[in-house]
């Protein structure tokens, strides 16, 4: 792996994406303990709002693995440059685990968008 460096410069992307699903995260918390302080009848509501925070938390956890495997990628690789001491594809099999964790996050985020939509609509139906 000539470019050891490349792993690595794709976690600012990667931090991006956290951080906007963190806010994601604290803001869908707050809204159901709002729906849980409430007391009113939202108990399908509410196992919706905890599907969705759970989708949103999984995604957080496959987007944290991923920027761990593309610092050790480029670590091993960096090292690997300037020792010649290990084996050459080791870097390549974290940069792949790095790729599918990220796609795996992408997907969930994906999902909870689309359900996000759906729950809001539902709300705003009940409301009419």
């Amino acid at each position: 792996m000539e470019s050891w460096y490349v792993p690595i410069t794709i976690v600012p992307g990667i931090g991006l994406l956290l951080m906007s699903t963190s806010t994601l995260l604290g803001a869908l918390s707050t809204e159901i303990k709002n729906l849980i302080e409430d007391h009113v009848d939202y108990e399908a509501l509410l196992r919706r709002k905890l599907t969705q925070l759970k989708l949103v938390n999984y995604a957080m956890v496959f987007l944290y693995v991923s920027v761990a495997c593309f610092v050790l990628s480029g670590l091993i690789a960096g090292l690997y440059e300037s020792t010649h001491t290990m084996n050459d594809d080791i870097p390549i099999y974290f940069s792949v685990i790095g790729i599918l964790s990220c796609l795996t996050a992408l997907i969930l985020l994906t999902l909870f968008s689309f359900r996000a939509v759906k729950i809001k609509q539902d709300q705003f139906k009940e409301k009419l």
